[in-house]
């Protein structure tokens, strides 16, 4: 057998490197993560429900993973703020993004100009947690079922109001995707924000709402609302007796609010993998799903493709209802 020439030796020495970095590289990403404290944004104030997972899921990485989370609240333009600043981040998994559908399904389908690409600058990684909506009548609207709040609406068009957070809002979209399929006309009343809707209809200033559990159901139990239906597919854990609306014959009219965790776009596969498997082992601890239940929202998880599914079908449904009712966020 003939011994290499000292060119093909040199080849090999050349290439042998580059084989075994190929070789290594996926396994001294996934180890290298996390380096540093790791920092994941929420486009929202403090307080809401966004937050609460957010600081759950926090308090629970930092132990896992022996690296300080930070909560970088940054609330404002309808999401748009925070989500850009991890579109512009650094792609290593050291700068992740929290929020829910309004910022991966509802802005891309209602706002055309965007200052990052959402397809191309956030990875998405997974859902983490599902927050359903809740539709209850107020003290000021005399209905005890679903069927009597369409009967009402048809027999009084466009009298029944409800409020939202603004257009494109969960609460507006929810109300407009109802509205289409029960055949009936209602008209929204904007507010500033959850607690101040809540108020609205509890006051009767509003004839009926689309709302978080967290925020209805205290007022339900007090019997300030009256819950008529859960405005999803699935049964709320914490409103077990109240059914939904694919129940009451409306399968369309679901509005399924979630929350997700994305990364900068171009951020290595293999660390968004071992951050996708962290999350899915927080989300299994008991202590999370106690907390995140004990503000009415769902412990959940769907790996990246389930997530990537999910955005592009709602994206599609909500630029539909935006076209047909002229709903926009510029």
């Amino acid at each position: 057998m003939h011994s290499p020439s000292g060119s093909r030796l040199r080849r090999l020495l050349i290439v042998s490197p580059l084989l075994a970095t190929a070789l290594y590289a996926a396994p001294a990403f996934a180890q290298a993560w996390p380096s540093k404290p790791i920092k994941l944004v929420v486009p929202f104030p403090p307080g809401g429900a966004t937050d609460v997972v957010a600081r759950a899921l926090g308090e629970r990485l930092q132990a896992r993973l022996g690296q300080t989370v930070i909560i970088d609240n940054r609330p404002g333009a309808s999401t748009v703020i925070g989500a850009a600043a991890v579109a512009k981040a650094p792609a290593d998994g050291h700068t992740l993004l929290l929020s829910g559908s309004s910022t991966y399904s509802v802005v891309p389908a209602l706002k055309a100009q965007l200052p990052y690409d959402p397809k191309k600058d956030l990875a998405l990684v997974a859902i983490v947690a599902r927050a359903p909506l809740v539709l209850v009548a107020g003290p000021a609207t005399p209905v005890k079922s679903l069927g009597e709040l369409i009967a009402l609406a048809k027999n009084k068009p466009g009298d029944l109001t409800y409020p939202t957070f603004g257009p494109g809002s969960a609460p507006h979209l929810a109300g407009e995707i109802f509205s289409y399929e029960a055949g009936v006309k209602m008209m929204p009343v904007p507010y500033k924000g959850s607690a101040a809707a809540a108020m609205a209809v509890v006051g009767g200033e509003v004839s009926v709402a689309f709302d978080t559990i967290a925020s209805a159901a205290p007022h339900i139990r007090s019997g300030k609302l009256r819950a008529l239906a859960v405005v999803d597919s699935v049964r709320a854990s914490s409103l077990p007796e109240v059914p939904t609306l694919a129940e009451l014959k409306l399968p369309k009219a679901t509005f399924e609010a979630w929350y997700g965790v994305a990364a900068p776009g171009g951020t290595p596969q293999p660390v968004l993998q071992a951050v996708s498997r962290e999350l899915a082992a927080v989300m299994a601890l008991p202590e999370v799903k106690e907390k995140l239940l004990a503000v009415g929202v769902e412990p959940a998880f769907g790996d990246a493709g389930a997530f990537a599914s999910k955005v592009q079908a709602e994206t599609s449904i909500y630029a539909a209802v935006g076209k047909r009712v002229n709903i926009t966020m510029d």
